[in-house]
């Protein structure tokens, strides 16, 4: 059998969920029926370590893209249309991307088609949302090479796009029913999408979280909330600290926020504004997260949008009780009252509501951690997730 050769790209700028998620799938999948290439645009850095560093461990060759900075002309020329075309905001973003493309998509494209054809790829497995993936599906369009889309968040997309990924794409993988519901409103045909439900190891070594509690010098007895992601405004972390600041808690407490990022700074500021300096930990970048999501009591996930967030599933698996927004992807893992507590997204009072009750009813955190981890071992393996993964590229790639 002659493996297929799959090139598999990448177009972010940062090591994410949907990161963690294409390492598990390229850890298992089968060598023998797929040869995968990733071609990226950055070579991201993962702690101490660096996506080149860990797909040169598993064996899989990166090509890079490397991005050329935004030129004058097109900085102004958006500038100038954004003000002309205020009135008018689907015309003004019409304009924009044809600056953009102009002076990336379409050079990026060609440079994308160029590395198809050198290497006689079968299929074209992109790991973005389709708006981030123009050029890749220009380059499969200029090549007839064959594509897939893996969809790792939910996407907002725009009539143009919807036309190009109903014109080229065997199939759109969705990480969850959500995101392909979501698809679907917008007008990717249904025959092309396909849930592929994100997945995690239940056979793993679990880790004991009081090692990391004992290194942050948190007491025994505190009760541990905690974030893990990366420290962005779509993650809401400063919703998390609104809420913890108004919530009635008993005892001593702790925030644990796992991860980097921008509002890092924002976050700190607001949390010596509210008065919880000394309670807050910034943990930075964890190349392993599970022992840190181990270490905490309550997981909270405040983001205004999702896939299927992976530390929601490390955190059920570990029975930790989750408390999330009820957005796609997160209401679909959170059966909320059964396995964790969710809440309307933005909703400070409801969630401050959400973290009093755990914090004084240690006997529900437990019941929703233990049926949290029941779920995720019956409806979330990865190795259910590298199979789906597979049967959808051989289907696609060209023989």
């Amino acid at each position: 059998m002659t493996a297929r050769k799959i090139l598999l790209l990448d177009t972010g700028n940062e090591w994410g969920g949907g990161t963690n998620s294409m390492f598990e799938l390229l850890k298992r999948i089968d060598r023998e029926r797929f040869a995968v290439t990733c071609l990226f645009y950055h070579d991201y850095p993962r702690g101490d370590s660096s996506l080149s560093h860990d797909l040169a461990a598993l064996g899989i060759p990166l090509r890079l893209l490397p991005q050329r900075r935004q030129p004058l002309w097109a900085k102004l020329a958006k500038e100038l249309l954004r003000g002309v075309l205020t009135p008018w905001p689907a015309r003004r973003a019409r304009a924009v991307r044809a600056v953009d493309a102009a002076w990336r998509i379409r050079p990026n494209a060609a440079r994308i088609a160029a590395q198809l054809r050198d290497g006689e790829f079968d299929l074209l497995y992109m790991n973005n949302q389709p708006l981030s993936n123009i050029e890749g599906y220009l380059a499969a369009e200029a090549t007839g090479v064959p594509t897939v889309q893996h969809c790792r968040i939910e996407p907002v997309l725009d009539a143009p796009t919807v036309a190009l990924v109903n014109r080229l794409a065997k199939k759109v993988i969705g990480v969850s029913h959500g995101v392909v519901a979501t698809l679907t409103a917008q007008g990717v045909d249904a025959a092309r999408c396909v849930a592929v439900l994100n997945g995690i190891d239940p056979t793993q070594a679990l880790p004991d979280g009081a090692p990391v509690r004992a290194r942050l010098g948190i007491p025994d007895d505190a009760l541990v909330f905690g974030t893990v992601g990366s420290l962005i405004a779509r993650k809401s972390n400063h919703h998390v600290l609104d809420a913890l600041a108004r919530a009635q808690l008993p005892g001593d407490w702790r925030l644990l926020l796992v991860g980097e990022g921008r509002e890092r700074e924002a976050l700190q500021q607001q949390a010596a504004q509210l008065g919880l300096a000394d309670k807050v930990i910034f943990a930075g970048f964890q190349r392993e997260p599970l022992p840190w999501v181990a270490a905490m009591d309550v997981c909270i996930l405040a983001s205004s949008s999702e896939g299927l967030p992976r530390v929601v599933l490390e955190a059920m698996l570990l029975g930790k009780p989750v408390i999330g927004s009820a957005v796609v992807g997160t209401r679909e893992l959170v059966v909320d009252g059964d396995t964790g507590l969710l809440y309307p997204y933005g909703d400070i009072a409801a969630l401050s509501e959400r973290l009093s009750q755990l914090a004084h009813d240690p006997a529900l955190r437990r019941d929703l951690g233990e049926r949290g981890r029941v779920r995720v071992c019956d409806h979330y393996t990865v190795q259910r997730y590298v199979r789906d993964v597979e049967a959808v590229l051989a289907e696609a790639a060209r023989p």
